[in-house]
């Protein structure tokens, strides 16, 4: 019934919910688009501040999926006036969009499919003991923490706005990292559609671990060329988690193409999707066809969730890995 169900979906739009991507309507969009203009962004790496409660001041910090994470609403309203350099929360908020290409991502919010990806992880007990980890389109990095708290060797973030990372993820990283004297107030989250999560218990993560962990900025090629060519040692990656990346068909060859460059040849690719987009026009079938046309990798359906808009996990791997 499940695949019957999928059937369907792929000949008949469906309503899309409101947590689907809304593009924007100001003058980004009204231009022709290029894949460069999309998905270009200089890449840079963040470092992580030695002052760790400076990081989480006037932060308000809830809990969610067992996980602490800062309410984006109220960094939403510290970064409204303008003054960061992006300037990407008065721009979506004046052109009511979640997304504007080239400009802002998404990764203001946490978007219903990291919560499906993190529970597969837990269900299919995917190990990330000693491995090297990169949480790709990283927003709020959940899924990078998630794997922090497995005691990966490493976790990498990346996101494409310079704002999501100085403001969302290197302080939930913290926040997941340092002890309760350090942590500011929390509170069960209310805004995200999950029922209210239990307070976690005593993290594994203690401020060491932040060693483990590089944040950058940037588009995917720019980031991915950054890794390459730089001086400090770098492995590919043994996973590569990722959530709701694939609505712009117009970056399907960027993501594809650092993907095949970042993950070692063994590793495996974790995407939690929407099966449609809508108002958007990417989804699982339509990228599932383009890494068959590429011929690089092997991909499978891993999960199905029928709740709401349908959704999905995939799991990547090279078609010559073991």
């Amino acid at each position: 019934h499940e695949w019957e169900s999928m059937e369907q979906s792929k000949q008949t739009a469906e309503t899309a919910a409101d947590s689907s991507p809304r593009l924007g309507t100001d003058k980004h969009q009204d231009e022709t688009p290029s894949k460069k203009k999309f998905c270009f962004k200089a890449a840079k790496e963040h470092n992580i501040p030695e002052d760790l409660p400076k990081l989480l001041e006037n932060k308000v910090i809830e809990t969610v999926s067992g996980l602490y994470y800062i309410n984006m609403s109220v960094v939403e309203m510290m970064c409204s006036d303008g003054a960061n350099g992006e300037d990407i929360v008065s721009k979506s908020v004046s052109s009511h969009s979640d997304l504007i290409p080239g400009v802002y991502e998404g990764g203001l919010k946490i978007w219903e499919c990291t919560f499906d990806l993190i529970d597969y992880l837990s269900e299919a007990e995917i190990p990330f003991t000693n491995k090297a980890v990169l949480d790709l389109g990283c927003g709020a990095g959940l899924l990078g923490i998630v794997a922090l708290r497995g005691e990966a060797a490493e976790v990498h973030f990346q996101d494409y706005n310079s704002t999501v990372i100085d403001e969302i993820t290197l302080p939930n990283a913290v926040a997941n990292c340092v002890n309760n004297d350090i942590r500011m107030g929390h509170g069960d989250n209310k805004k995200t559609g999950k029922p209210p999560s239990k307070r976690p218990k005593k993290a594994k993560c203690l401020p060491d671990a932040l060693t483990k962990c590089r944040f950058f900025s940037g588009g995917w090629s720019e980031v991915s060329q950054l890794l390459l060519n730089s001086n400090k040692p770098f492995s590919k990656y043994d996973l590569i988690l990722t959530s709701e990346t694939i609505y712009n068909p117009d970056c399907y060859s960027a993501l594809h193409d650092t993907l095949a460059q970042l993950l070692d040849k063994n590793g495996r690719v974790y995407l939690a999707s929407k099966v449609h987009y809508f108002g958007v026009g990417g989804g699982i079938y339509l990228f599932e066809k383009f890494i068959e046309e590429r011929n690089v990798f092997r991909s499978s359906i891993v999960k199905i969730i029928n709740k709401g808009l349908q959704r999905c996990i995939v799991e990547m791997a090279f078609k010559d890995s073991s």
